[in-house]
């Protein structure tokens, strides 16, 4: 039974985030969380989605830049962060 449930985790998820993020980051100048549920498989516990963009944060990678409406129909219109990618001054973006 415990290797079941060790077989069912993906280790892999918060690796693939970032890696997500980031790829989000360069193709669009505003990207959200909702963006990043679009393009990456589900997180094996929903707080992993805060701890990326945390991550990702910390590491310099992107920036906060304002709040929007969240599209996803569960959050029922929940306020959601944008965020951009982090350009640093005098680095070529």
């Amino acid at each position: 039974m415990i290797a079941a449930a060790l077989e069912e985790l993906d280790t892999d998820w918060p690796e693939d985030a970032i890696a997500t993020i980031v790829a989000l980051s360069i193709a669009r100048y505003v990207f959200t969380a909702d963006d990043l549920a679009a393009d990456l498989r589900k997180p094996p516990h929903p707080n992993q989605t805060g701890a990326a963009f945390k991550a990702a944060y910390q590491q310099g990678l992107i920036e906060p830049v304002g709040y929007q409406p969240s599209t996803t129909r569960s959050r029922n219109s929940g306020v959601i962060r944008q965020w951009r990618r982090k350009v640093n001054e005098g680095v070529a973006a």
